[in-house]
């Protein structure tokens, strides 16, 4: 049979390997909802970085259009 002390060593060791579980379970869930926290943030950034280069490649396109359209209209003033 088994000591009283032995049982009780049995009994602590296993109550705090539990608690031990327990306690890594829960913080793991905190770093992740940190880090999908954090993720997400980072996406929104990359959004309106995106946008602004969008944006950028756009007007970068209308302002070929004009400058083609000012030398052609100048084209035209010089052989007048």
């Amino acid at each position: 049979m088994m000591s009283e002390a032995v049982l009780a060593s049995a009994i602590t060791g296993a109550l705090a390997l539990i608690g031990s579980f327990t306690a890594t379970y829960m913080q793991n869930n905190k770093t992740k909802a940190l880090i999908l926290y954090r993720l997400n943030e980072i996406e929104k950034k990359q959004d309106k970085h995106n946008s602004v280069i969008e944006r950028t490649y756009i007007l970068e396109e209308k302002m070929k259009t004009a400058n083609h359209r000012i030398d052609n209209l100048e084209g035209v003033i010089k052989h007048v």
